[in-house]
């Protein structure tokens, strides 16, 4: 991946930090983006050659300041993502909005900000990371699940309309994943998700990230529209 400058959402700490760190022992030059500009600061110092840039990805002016900043990007990694969970008979319509604007909109805006650099250059990565949740459901998670399996079908449109430029897109579906998100989950609650994975474990932010270096390896220039579940079994 010499040559090539991945930017990479939601990148100061867990999944997305992890997808920086292998993108860049790959050869990638990378741009770290997320809201907050201390633990990105932080988390650009563990990278060495590393910049970072504050984005909001609710804020389409944030999200055109930030790629202005970065410059060309050759690999996209949109894995920022905010969760407002409740039972869709009680869910306030500023929750779904939230994270519709972040999750998925956001995405969409970031992919349109890197799309003339690549078709320009006939050469390009763009991954979205997903979620189980998008190609399962869950309870209590309407907006977030909606915007997951968005992403998917965000992916496949994408794939196909840019396959002629040598760009391809890819998404990666994590299970659940050893993160800040997960952390704070009761033991009970982590016992029965353990119950039906069949590796009977948790995954690890950094085996989500060797998919994402994967896809965004030229050894995988053949594959488009996919989407490579890191779930532990839990689907199928």
């Amino acid at each position: 991946m010499t040559n090539r400058t991945a930017f990479i959402t939601g990148a100061s700490r867990g999944i997305g930090l992890a997808c920086a760190k292998a993108l860049a022992a790959a050869g990638a030059t990378v741009v770290l983006a997320a809201r907050d500009a201390a633990k990105l600061e932080a988390a650009s110092r563990e990278i060495p050659g590393s910049a970072w840039v504050e984005l909001d990805l609710a804020i389409p002016e944030s999200i055109k300041a930030a790629f202005t900043k970065a410059g060309k990007v050759d690999i996209l990694v949109n894995n920022a993502a905010i969760t407002r969970d409740g039972l869709a008979l009680r869910m306030k319509k500023d929750d779904w909005d939230a994270v519709i604007a972040t999750n998925l909109t956001g995405a969409f805006l970031a992919i349109q900000q890197v799309l003339h650099g690549m078709m320009k250059e006939r050469w390009g990565r763009i991954i979205n990371i997903s979620s189980i949740v998008g190609e399962t459901g869950n309870p209590g998670q309407a907006n977030y699940v909606a915007s997951k399996a968005g992403l998917i079908g965000l992916t496949k449109s994408l794939a196909q309309e840019m396959a002629s430029r040598n760009i391809t897109v890819n998404a990666v579906a994590p299970g659940f994943i050893e993160t800040d998100m997960t952390a704070v989950l009761s033991d009970e609650l982590k016992s029965n998700m353990l119950a039906h994975i069949p590796l009977k474990r948790m995954g690890k932010a950094e085996e989500v990230a060797a998919a994402v270096r994967f896809l965004a390896s030229e050894e995988a220039g053949y594959i488009t529209g996919h989407v490579l579940d890191v779930n532990g079994g839990m689907y199928m």
